[in-house]
């Protein structure tokens, strides 16, 4: 890999996580960054067990459980039997997570537009390429590396 797209690799990642806190600060955000991270997950995964979702939302086991216990308690998320496995619970997004996370990537989005509206036609299709080159990539790296279950089907 060319060091400079090494480096602009380094550079994206970076600036995501920071224009992420800034749409967070600019939405009034109250709810935990944890929270909607493990929606996502929840959302491109379909049903997963606990200690799968800890890992894909980048938190320990027992912070997975609360969040999950706060999800449920909302209604967003739900506990079910695991066909394969009696003894262990998927836990999976209800349509109300859904519309709770679809809301917010919306308010996110509504309050970064402000800080982007005076762009040029010609950036805005440079950030619609990026951001299609960068869900292909992503997906396809999820395929790869998450564990699918029979009778899954993918989202």
């Amino acid at each position: 890999m060319p060091a400079d797209l090494q480096d602009l690799l380094g550079d994206l990642v970076s600036v995501n996580h920071r224009l992420t806190r800034v749409a967070a600060r600019a939405a009034h955000g109250s709810e935990s960054p944890a929270l909607w991270r493990t929606l996502s997950v929840l959302l491109s995964t379909g049903p997963i067990r606990l200690g799968e979702l800890a890992d894909l939302s980048r938190v320990s086991q027992p912070t997975a459980t609360k969040l999950v216990a706060g999800l449920v308690t909302r209604g967003w998320a739900e506990r079910t039997s695991d066909a394969d496995d009696a003894r262990v619970s998927l836990i999976d997004m209800t349509p109300a997570g859904n519309a709770a996370l679809t809301a917010w990537r919306s308010e996110l989005a509504a309050a970064l537009l402000p800080y982007f509206a005076d762009l040029p036609a010609a950036d805005i299709d440079t950030l619609d390429r990026a951001v299609a080159i960068l869900r292909d990539r992503v997906q396809a790296t999820e395929r790869m590396t998450t564990p699918k279950r029979a009778g899954t089907p993918p989202r």
